[in-house]
């Protein structure tokens, strides 16, 4: 049984970014990107676009239509 307290502490540790560090992985932002009906556009998004968040920190927009 304590076992299991260990493999949870380690699952928290690994899954817990470090203070002060936004870090989410690439694919993780890709998701959440495709999950609010956006797309990652690699410069800027189109005109009849509007920015709604990263899909990456080098500079990659998550862009969708605006309403």
């Amino acid at each position: 049984m304590r076992l299991h307290y260990l493999l949870f502490v380690f699952l928290i540790l690994f899954l817990v970014p470090a203070p002060g560090d936004a870090f989410v992985p690439k694919t993780l932002r890709k998701f959440f990107c495709r999950i609010r009906g956006g797309r990652c556009a690699a410069l800027n998004c189109l005109a009849k676009e509007e920015q709604i968040g990263r899909c990456s920190n080098s500079g990659r927009k998550c862009c969708r239509k605006k309403k």
